[in-house]
């Protein structure tokens, strides 16, 4: 199944759609780089795994163990995530770990894990930043999409990306709270090679259209056909 609205999505997509626990993002050179070998996957079926698990969320609550880059706080949020799926509850999960951990810190990093792979690319990538991506996690279906990729084209800070997932939280669009923090959600700059950019404005003209109406067009054929 894939994890990107193209263009709409159900709730069932905007969630994770891999194993609990596995390094899907954290274990692919391409995000990574040669960090991917060390990539630590955790069983939740599997008690030593969950073990482990519980002893990497107790290091991670308290930064005992490894740096807070992002790579290293998505290990983290994984832990949380097979660690609640192992004991059965957040509560019992938090009693696992020991230590100063809480339900509310496995919960939020949980969730963070449950983001689908789209998202948590960009988080091990640096381009959301995991304390961000724990406020995105909070919405659900569709808006949580929406928020992403406005962080990334409205350079969200985030207290900005805490802020708009209150508000759609309390019953706000994402539109409309993206709107009222001065973003029009979809608003994106392309660059396109001379020819294509001819070319587009030639069709544009003739069929009496503006230039983002046929690119939007020509976009939503070109996703329907890569779910063909």
């Amino acid at each position: 199944m894939r994890d990107d609205p193209t263009p709409n999505v159900s709730p069932s997509e905007a969630d994770r759609t891999s194993p609990v626990g596995e390094p899907v993002i954290r274990s692919d050179p391409a995000v990574t780089g040669e960090r991917a070998h060390d990539a630590v996957g955790f069983n939740p079926d599997d008690p030593e795994s969950v073990a482990h698990a519980a002893e990497t969320v107790r290091q991670f609550a308290d930064s005992s163990v490894g740096s807070t880059d992002n790579v290293y706080m998505l290990r983290g949020a994984a832990a949380c995530a097979a660690l609640v799926r192992g004991v059965g509850s957040y509560k019992a999960a938090a009693e696992e770990a020991g230590g100063d951990v809480s339900v509310a810190f496995i919960r939020k990093w949980a969730r963070v894990h449950d983001l689908p792979r789209s998202i948590r690319r960009h988080v091990a990538l640096g381009h959301i930043a995991p304390t961000a991506a724990k406020h995105i996690a909070r919405v659900s279906g569709e808006a949580r999409f929406a928020l992403a990729w406005a962080t990334l084209d409205g350079d969200l800070t985030v207290r900005e990306v805490r802020r708009l997932a209150s508000a759609v939280n309390d019953g706000e669009s994402v539109e409309e709270a993206l709107r009222d923090h001065g973003i029009e959600l979809g608003h994106l700059s392309v660059s396109l090679p001379p020819e294509a950019y001819v070319e587009l404005r030639r069709r544009a003209s003739l069929s009496d259209r503006s230039p983002d109406d046929v690119l939007s067009d020509a976009l939503v054929a070109y996703l329907r056909d890569g779910e063909e």
